[in-house]
């Protein structure tokens, strides 16, 4: 299993920002690239301020004896926010939990199909969880709901963030299962080093040698 997003901890081959792909497909990574860099930016920014709004909260109670009513909530829109904005940005560096216990058992063409039905059926709950959250934003505005705190912010708000939030990550997928598709596992993201924890696993119990996966497409869109 490796998971975890630590920029900090990836080697130099994962920051990369060389287009994986010719053509279209090329175009439209290198867009998304561009916009989920930008959200997770501002991702980043969100958890911060939510670290601040709290930490106001804790002093304005504890030290000051005053009440507080839009704290709480304004970290939880916070973190929603960063949480499902940034999950198509993390899906491109394929940073999300993953069990890799069949990779080495499987052929090379086993493992292709694999890969690409876990990035169909993820495409399809995803899909079913943007509806779910567009039809809850809507519900919200049309209705004019607000939550049952003291400080009452409008519902639609959290609503919007994990339905946009959904949709770009359905965008990666389908992004993703395209490449697959046309140029093998490798451009689409699978193969390569894993950010975070799995970066220094793979570097010990991967070596440079053969695909596991076949040959794929290289950096350049080259087989």
């Amino acid at each position: 299993m490796s998971h975890g997003f630590d920029a900090a901890t990836a080697p130099p081959e994962a920051r990369a920002d060389e287009p994986r792909l010719p053509g279209l497909l090329g175009t439209l990574d290198r867009a998304m690239r561009l916009l989920n860099r930008v959200i997770l930016g501002i991702g980043g920014l969100c958890l911060v301020a939510a670290c601040l709004v709290l930490t106001h909260s804790v002093v304005v109670r504890y030290l000051l004896k005053e009440p507080t009513e839009w704290q709480d909530e304004m970290a939880v829109f916070l973190i929603i926010g960063a949480t499902f904005l940034s999950a198509a940005g993390v899906q491109a560096k394929r940073g999300h939990v993953a069990i890799e216990a069949l990779t080495g058992l499987l052929s090379p063409a086993a493992n292709r199909v694999r890969l690409l039905l876990a990035d169909v059926v993820s495409l399809v709950f995803c899909l079913f969880f943007a509806w779910k959250s567009w039809s809850l934003d809507h519900e919200a505005w049309t209705d004019g709901q607000v939550s049952q705190s003291t400080w009452g912010p409008p519902l639609w708000i959290p609503y919007t963030l994990m339905a946009a939030g959904m949709s770009l990550l359905c965008l990666q997928f389908a992004l993703q299962i395209a490449e697959g598709l046309a140029y093998g596992p490798r451009a689409a993201g699978w193969a390569k080093p894993k950010i975070g924890l799995g970066a220094d696993l793979n570097q010990t119990i991967a070596p440079e040698g053969p695909d596991p996966m076949g040959r794929t497409v290289t950096a350049k869109g080259q087989r």
